[in-house]
């Protein structure tokens, strides 16, 4: 039987701007502009559900036909809205990016939804949620009360909760809930407010170090700190597993998503029990997938899969 997986989280509606020539913060930019599906959780949902796993979507949407949209395409991908709150006003929240030329990201506004949506459908229905399923993804920075009642609620029924972060401000305030998580995931700019300095034109060895430390700090079972170009470097204080994965070389199209799908891809790689080392070459893989579309996750990552010939982990679903 195929894992089934609550990943509770948000939706976004992404407007993006992507400049055709070098990008002038200053001035006019021609390019194309796009509304794309968005949000870390809707995100993680749908890759996960392509990925092959049972995937029980837990957020709020709007009432609209941008609302109805983003439901349609959930469940053209395969994931379970059962817990999929709807809402007249901010069910889902609104992010304004602009990309330069290479399409990496230049700027970016959000506006959050409404969280109460999702506190009170995590408050009513948290017990039966987390019966059904066997893991929990958790977008970590929704709110410390949201966080927590899931975290607790995932402990008393021994459920695995695999953290990533949204904007790293609850987390900053309750580090504690990262040791309560199987794997916590985050980018190099998250990790050094976390480490306490900045580590972005770090050497990867040297970050690796900083990660040993903050694993031992905080006492965490593992993490992985993904470094954009430069790949990722992972900590498995139980195993013993440390070390460097390279990035895939890749064309890049729009890099926005790609974070989601590295963890969405090394997440199911742990859920399906393969060693750390081994999931993160799957994260690895999606990512480089995704940034390779305009959208925020690759819809085609089956077809992606099913093409790969060299026996490798991708295989594994």
């Amino acid at each position: 039987m195929k894992p089934r997986v609550a990943v509770i989280g948000t939706v976004f509606m992404d407007c993006k701007g992507f400049a055709r020539q070098l990008y002038n913060p200053y001035g006019r930019n021609l390019g194309s502009i796009k509304f794309v599906h968005g949000g870390v959780g809707r995100n993680v949902a749908q890759n996960m559900s392509l990925l092959n796993l049972n995937v029980y979507f837990v957020s709020s949407i709007d009432d609209t036909a941008m609302g109805e949209e983003v439901a349609r395409r959930l469940l053209q991908a395969g994931v379970n809205l059962d817990y999929l709150r709807v809402s007249k006003h901010r069910g889902m929240g609104l992010w304004l990016a602009l990309l330069d030329q290479k399409g990496d990201l230049a700027g970016s506004i959000s506006q959050m939804p409404d969280l109460s949506l999702l506190q009170e459908l995590v408050d009513e229905r948290g017990h039966e949620i987390i019966e059904r399923v066997s893991h929990v993804v958790l977008e970590l920075d929704l709110n410390a009360d949201i966080s927590g009642r899931v975290v607790n609620l995932a402990r008393e029924h021994n459920k695995p909760v695999y953290g990533i972060p949204g904007n790293l401000e609850v987390i900053l305030r309750h580090p504690e809930l990262l040791s309560q998580t199987e794997c916590f995931i985050c980018n190099d700019v998250e990790a050094g407010r976390l480490i306490g300095h900045d580590i972005t034109n770090t050497e990867a060895v040297e970050v690796l170090q900083e990660l040993k430390k903050l694993v031992k700090r905080e006492r965490l079972k593992s993490m992985v700190i993904t470094l954009g170009p430069r790949g990722s470097v992972y900590v498995d204080s139980r195993t013993g597993e440390e070390g460097f994965q390279p990035a895939f070389e890749t064309r890049v199209i729009d890099s926005s998503g790609a974070g989601d799908a590295f963890f969405s891809g090394t997440v199911m790689g742990l859920i399906r029990k393969l060693p750390l080392r081994e999931a993160v070459v799957f994260g690895s893989k999606v990512a480089s997938w995704t940034i390779q579309v305009e959208e925020n996750t690759c819809f085609d990552i089956q077809e992606r899969l099913h093409k790969q010939g060299d026996g490798s982990v991708v295989c594994v679903i």
